[in-house]
């Protein structure tokens, strides 16, 4: 796998790619606003004009896109994947989308005689440039094996979860459960601060408890400052709530806390911050507080 095309550089493509080029691939890359690729190449990549031409020069391309939207129109739209794409070539979508999503990608890749891997990851800007986001793979299993070498430069640890579907829903939990505790988090920290305490102080005490966990550690700080630079957009964030959430309905779980947190996510949304981090639900807790 030495030569790899590598489509969508946003945060987190372009972290990727630049951690492939770091480790010595040859890495050819795409970009719907062609300029985002400038950087890359001065580090040493060449720029694919569409994707159909990224995928008839590489045998395994990796996608990184921002939305179901973006990861079908990249397949299936003119000068798309599935122009070049043919028995012998890999295609790895490491874009969060739903499993409807990713099985129609699948469907269709594989009836041009292609392989297909889902690989969604855990983890948002800086995990991607330090290499240590986790791998959510699903599909075909030889393709997941000669991907390998890549994903190790990637991420720290990567699951093979079987059929394609698999990678997108554990995706989503894992969005999920993190929505919803970056919204108990905000709260906390309002309350905290309204009850004449200490935010920091409050952070101080979570840390050496039970549920003290990086996200707290990481966010907490910049969350009392109400700063909040995008590491993961908020914008994606309620996305994959709202992906989540359509998971449930077709499974019958009812999930109160998570609809709750979505719609909080909304609301920021409403308020003009969906570019900024997803920790700016902070804003929908501290706008409706209040003078004390």
């Amino acid at each position: 796998m030495e030569e790899i095309g590598f489509l969508g550089l946003g945060i987190m493509g372009k972290a990727m790619s630049m951690n492939l080029l770091r480790h010595g691939f040859k890495v050819t890359v795409w970009n719907r606003t062609l300029s985002r690729c400038d950087e890359l190449v001065k580090h040493g990549a060449t720029i694919g004009e569409t994707p159909a031409a990224v995928i008839k020069k590489c045998k395994y391309t990796i996608a990184m896109l921002s939305d179901p939207a973006a990861a079908l129109s990249v397949v299936f739209d003119q000068h798309g994947v599935l122009e070049q794409i043919c028995s012998g070539k890999g295609y790895i979508d490491m874009s969060t989308v739903d499993a409807e999503t990713s099985s129609k990608i699948s469907e269709a890749i594989t009836a041009k005689g292609g392989h297909f891997l889902e690989a969604p990851v855990s983890g948002s800007k800086k995990p991607a440039e330090d290499g240590q986001l986790v791998i959510l793979a699903a599909g075909d299993k030889a393709l997941y094996e000669a991907a390998l070498p890549a994903f190790d430069v990637l991420g720290k640890k990567s699951f093979f979860l079987g059929q394609v579907g698999n990678g997108a829903k554990m995706k989503l939990v894992v969005n999920m459960i993190m929505g919803s505790m970056m919204n108990a988090f905000s709260e906390g920290l309002t309350l905290a601060d309204k009850s004449g305490l200490s935010p920091q102080t409050l952070l101080d005490v979570l840390d050496l408890g039970a549920i003290a966990n990086p996200m707290f550690k990481m966010k907490g700080p910049s969350m009392i400052q109400s700063s909040y630079p995008p590491a993961f957009p908020l914008k994606h964030q309620q996305k994959d709530m709202r992906l989540a959430l359509a998971l449930g309905d077709e499974t019958s779980v009812p999930m109160p806390v998570a609809a709750a947190a979505n719609e909080a996510f909304k609301k920021a949304r409403s308020m003009g911050l969906g570019d900024l981090d997803f920790s700016a639900v902070h804003e929908t807790v501290q706008s409706s507080k209040g003078s004390s």
